[in-house]
């Protein structure tokens, strides 16, 4: 399924700020969208560049994702000489924001900036190049893909559509939402229609509700319009851009859905192995980059603007129940283990994925959280 994005959609190919609608104008205040920039062209070596059109699925100006996407761009066109040349179509104004696997796949576009478990439609183990509920963490994550067996598993799953992809950066432990009403009991998700993708609205549909894949162009105006009750959207960096604590009163906390929701750069494959191996060196090295800038990106910025939305606009974020958070969690591991009898190819994925979070989750997590509360952690939720 696709979506029409309200906003209006770059009218050329390059990096630049799409004009808000007049109801994401009403929303401003907060932090202030901060818009790719302008791609430098770099000098050319010989001979015509070699263009190569990336479709996201963000819209212009959205902090971190559409800054993500800006920075591999500038990056390959930079690194490359010249000889490869990105150009940026935002969400919607080439190909549908959640459309780009396809796009590429069919060889209309040659790259694309998104999240892959937009496209479980096509196969539930795509969930697991993102994130899974109750799964690893932005670091883990990365580690699995890079370490753990991900990427050739990431690959064979990929190679059946024509497409390529590599891993850009996580988004760190999302918050769990933004509803319009307490979340109490579990009874509460019975009947709520929420913006959730992925193996979470899985989660949630189990409990009762009503998932809906939303692009991140169209949230606001479906909260305007009233098709969607509650949301979630990586965390208080783009909540604030997109004034949702102007829409929704209640801001729930831990998120159970997204510990570690990661980015990718998909390609067509034809187009991927027809590289130099020079070439395909260097979106490798700037996407190997990118995995460090991206996640520092959303880790910091989390955090100023969870501050901000404490302090300024009086957000008293709710936490959720632990009687709620266990059956969640019941759930979650229960929807991700099912993807093991989707077919073999689930069933791998799955059992790869599963035996890393073991293997991780031991020693590791002690460590850091007893670290944390040594440090003196400050529990910004304490007073509100």
């Amino acid at each position: 399924m696709t979506y029409d994005l309200k906003e209006t959609p770059m009218a050329d190919t390059q990096s630049k700020s799409q004009p808000m609608s007049r109801r994401r104008a009403l929303l401003g205040g907060g932090a202030a969208l901060t818009g790719a920039a302008v791609l430098a062209s770099p000098a050319i070596a010989q001979g015509a560049p070699q263009t190569i059109r990336m479709a996201t699925s963000w819209p212009a100006g959205l902090g971190g994702l559409a800054d993500s996407a800006a920075r591999v761009a500038e990056g390959i066109n930079t690194a490359s000489n010249g000889r490869l040349n990105v150009e940026i179509y935002w969400a919607g104004s080439l190909v549908p924001a959640l459309g780009v696997h396809d796009a590429a796949s069919a060889g209309e576009i040659e790259m694309y900036h998104s999240a892959e478990y937009y496209f479980q439609g096509k196969h539930r183990g795509f969930n697991f190049f993102t994130t899974v509920p109750l799964g690893l963490t932005s670091v883990e994550q990365a580690a699995w893909v890079k370490y753990g067996g991900g990427q050739a598993l990431w690959d064979e799953l990929n190679a059946g559509y024509g497409v390529k992809s590599l891993a850009v950066g996580g988004t760190g432990v999302q918050m769990g939402g933004w509803f319009n009403k307490e979340i109490t009991s579990k009874d509460d998700f019975e009947g709520l229609t929420m913006r959730m993708p992925g193996l979470g609205g899985q989660v949630i549909a189990r409990m009762g509700a009503n998932a809906v894949v939303l692009p991140g162009g169209g949230i606001v105006e479906a909260l305007f319009e009233g098709t969607i009750d509650a949301t979630e959207w990586v965390g208080p960096y783009n909540d604030l851009q997109f004034g949702f604590q102007k829409l929704l009163s209640t801001y729930i906390y831990p998120g159970f859905h997204e510990p570690g929701t990661m980015a990718a750069v998909g390609m067509n494959l034809d187009f991927w192995n027809n590289l130099s191996d020079v070439d395909r060196a260097v979106i490798e090295s700037v996407t190997e980059a990118e995995l460090t800038a991206h996640t520092a990106d959303y880790y910091g910025n989390n955090g100023i603007a969870l501050v901000q939305l404490l302090t300024e606009s009086g957000v008293k974020p709710t936490r959720l129940p632990d009687d709620v958070w266990n059956e969640l969690s019941r759930v979650s591991f229960d929807v991700a283990a099912s993807v093991a009898e989707d077919d073999d190819m689930g069933r791998r994925i799955f059992e790869s994925y599963d035996a890393y979070r073991a293997l991780v989750g031991s020693a590791g997590p002690i460590s850091q959280a007893e670290y944390l509360a040594k440090r003196g952690a400050e529990d910004l939720f304490a007073e509100v």
